[in-house]
């Protein structure tokens, strides 16, 4: 199922983002789908798990399907395994960075 939201829709009102994921995000200056499209999923999930540790892989998926107009769990569901290798290839890349 697909669900295209307006550009200046807010957080709250993305598809798999509730209230406390858009109050996350608005931490890091994301308050809309144009915002939330020029991020790097990625990167913000990497900041949201710095800024709470607790934050699970779901975020990850409901970034990337709050951008593409797609429910989080059908990214989850046809794209966990492509995601988990990005995933541990940034890391690993992140890793080797570090002094």
């Amino acid at each position: 199922m697909t669900r295209t939201a307006p550009p200046d829709q807010g957080a709250a009102d993305l598809p798999g983002l509730g209230p406390a994921s858009a109050a996350l995000l608005a931490q890091l200056g994301v308050r809309n789908l144009a915002t939330l499209r020029a991020r790097d999923a990625f990167e913000l999930y990497a900041q949201l798990k710095s800024a709470a540790p607790n934050t699970s892989l779901n975020m990850l998926y409901a970034l990337i399907g709050a951008q593409e107009g797609v429910d989080w769990r059908v990214i989850a569901r046809e794209r966990r395994s492509a995601l988990l290798i990005e995933l541990d290839t940034r890391r690993q890349l992140a890793d080797r960075s570090r002094p």
